[in-house]
């Protein structure tokens, strides 16, 4: 093994401790990154840690600082993400890290974020702090891969979720659903929604379906309720209208009717897109600060998403069961594909056993 390869093998133990610390605030972070931190003192002896809890607060290297004191001097921190150098809601923590007298800051991986994108390793080398790179790189752009691309591509990372029978059915003919899935899936699908910043439906969902769409409380920020309707036909007794349990916001384009329109409930924000599309959207939430978002529509807007590149995961929640009929209420409508070779493959899938359901997760989009 390479020495410099050594050199970063050694931090692997610690900075798995990081990245456990920063996936404690997943869904409570957005805008931001999720960031834990741990500190060692010259000795190596943990002295202090801590993880970024929510946008706002402070940041994970502050919160382990804050822990250690004066025992950081001569020490090392571990990030899994470049510590940051600009002003935002807080300071850099670039100057507390050289403040605090530390010798060496390890870390997982460079921020994308064009404020930082290398400015914080370099304020720190200039500095004569040693840096080391590269440490769990993979993992760490992993846990963050949702805020990795909203940088990148001014979009949410998009998850995609449905329930469906073993004949590949998600209702009855007669448009009954419920329950497909088992009551320990469905309370997978809440954590889930724990870890998102919108749940988007269309307007035939809320029609059909009459959705609450909260985590049942697993997360201290619910994730905002999303409703994209090109017709605005939507009913005025919907539970998502009702917003004391959690925001909604119904999102429509130029073409939809002024008249329903002002027949909308006061409670849900009213976001009028360019155009009624989920690009669009996306674009909009990202805007909005979300790094990621779970798409729980019909058939119609599922294709829609996945033909506009607005889907990087897929959970399948496949039950054990058997709903027949002629005309199948499938999870996906036409995607247009006339031969086996233009279909969509995925190599990237792993399986898991909930109760008596089977659970599919297939990432769709790899590289962040």
């Amino acid at each position: 093994m390479a020495k410099q390869e050594l050199k970063k093998e050694i931090w692997v133990p610690w900075m798995n401790r990081v990245l456990h610390l920063a996936s404690l605030a997943e869904g409570q972070t957005s805008p931001n990154p999720l960031v834990g931190a741990v500190i060692l003192d010259s000795r190596q002896n943990l002295v202090g840690e801590g993880f970024h809890f929510a946008a706002g607060d402070h940041h994970a290297e502050i919160e382990a600082l804050s822990q250690a004191g004066k025992a950081a001097k001569g020490g090392t921190l571990l990030v899994n993400l470049e510590p940051c150098c600009h002003h935002g809601k807080t300071p850099p923590c670039t100057d507390a890290i050289l403040e605090s007298g530390l010798s060496r800051v390890v870390v997982a991986v460079k921020d994308p974020d064009p404020r930082v994108s290398g400015k914080g390793i370099s304020c720190l080398e200039r500095s004569g702090v040693e840096v080391v790179t590269g440490v769990l790189e993979k993992e760490a752009a992993f846990l963050n891969r949702a805020f990795f691309y909203r940088i990148r591509t001014g979009r949410p990372w998009g998850i995609l979720k449905w329930a469906m029978s073993f004949d590949g059915r998600i209702a009855l003919p007669n448009g009954s659903s419920k329950w497909i899935s088992s009551p320990k899936s469905r309370k997978q699908v809440h954590a889930l929604r724990a870890k998102c910043d919108a749940v988007i439906v269309g307007g035939q969902t809320v029609r059909t379906d009459n959705p609450l769409l909260t985590s049942r409380g697993l997360s201290k920020i619910e994730p905002l309720r999303v409703v994209l309707s090109s017709s605005l036909d939507l009913p005025e007794d919907a539970r998502l209208w009702d917003i004391k349990e959690a925001d909604t916001a119904i999102c429509f384009g130029p073409e939809s009717s002024k008249k329903l329109l002002e027949k909308l409930p006061k409670g849900p924000e009213k976001i009028l897109l360019e155009e009624s599309s989920p690009k669009r959207l996306l674009e909009t939430l990202a805007e909005k600060g979300c790094n990621k978002v779970l798409w729980e529509c019909g058939s119609s807007l599922a294709t829609s998403a996945i033909k506009q590149n607005c889907v990087q995961e897929i959970f399948v929640y496949l039950s054990p069961k058997l709903l027949g009929g002629f005309n199948a209420m499938t999870p996906l409508a036409d995607l247009g594909f006339t031969s086996m070779d233009q279909v969509l493959t995925f190599n990237d899938v792993s399986l898991f056993k909930v109760e008596k359901d089977l659970v599919l997760n297939v990432l769709v989009t790899r590289d962040v």
